[in-house]
């Protein structure tokens, strides 16, 4: 699962990407409205957690460009103001669920699976294919008894196959999905991380594969 998170308090920022990181989701962070906007705007997320109060545009006004442009992707409001006026504002400029701070980081999450499953975004936290499962709240590949965890880039990359099944991923679409636009990783990490998920399927005992199509990118089989 991969959410965006619009948050100008550096620290709760912080606090809540590590939260979320830690929940198996991947989490793109920005500290303004702008960044906010042009990040929902271009990438492929499951659920936004958007600040009211941010500077260059206020969460209010990001979501409703957001959603003239026919962004569908949920969204969680969050404010320190609470009146009604205030969220049915939020609700009305198209958001999906409105959390006023303080709150419990546990709250938060739930709140968003449970937005995810009523926008139909929700995703299984256990994932199966052929041999294998994934347990995504753990990071933790298993076969017929046998386990192995996986690292968090190794995880994400596993993630990507189970839930597409069949479908090739070059390595600049892993790069993209997995290390995001702004990182100084090098293309070889994708190679390194697929290596070591080769070496585990093999140490629990799957059939399962990861199969390079020369030219085109890399398959679960």
């Amino acid at each position: 699962m991969r959410i965006l998170i619009a948050e100008d308090e550096l620290d709760l920022a912080e606090a809540l990407t590590v939260f979320f990181e830690k929940n198996q989701f991947t989490v793109d962070t920005v500290n303004d409205g702008m960044s906010a906007y042009e990040y929902a705007s271009m990438g492929e997320y499951d659920a936004i957690i958007l600040d009211v109060m941010m500077p260059k545009m206020n969460g209010i006004e990001v979501l409703k460009h957001l959603r003239d442009e026919n962004v569908s992707t949920p969204v969680m409001m969050l404010t320190a103001k609470a009146q009604k006026d205030d969220r049915v504002e939020g609700f009305d400029a198209g958001a999906d669920d409105y959390l006023p701070k303080p709150f419990a980081p546990d709250e938060l999450i739930s709140r968003v699976r449970a937005m995810l499953r009523r926008s139909g975004g929700y995703k299984p936290t256990v994932l199966s294919f052929k041999d294998i499962t994934l347990d995504c709240s753990a990071a933790l590949l298993e076969c017929k008894g046998k386990s192995a965890h996986l690292s968090k880039k190794e995880f994400q990359i596993m993630e990507l196959f189970m839930r597409s099944p069949g479908i090739v991923f070059s390595a600049d679409k892993i790069m993209e999905r997995v290390w995001e636009w702004d990182s100084d990783a090098e293309i070889n990490v994708v190679w390194v991380n697929i290596s070591n998920i080769r070496k585990k399927l093999y140490y629990i005992g799957s059939q399962v594969e990861i199969r390079a199509n020369r030219g085109l990118g890399y398959i679960l089989d």
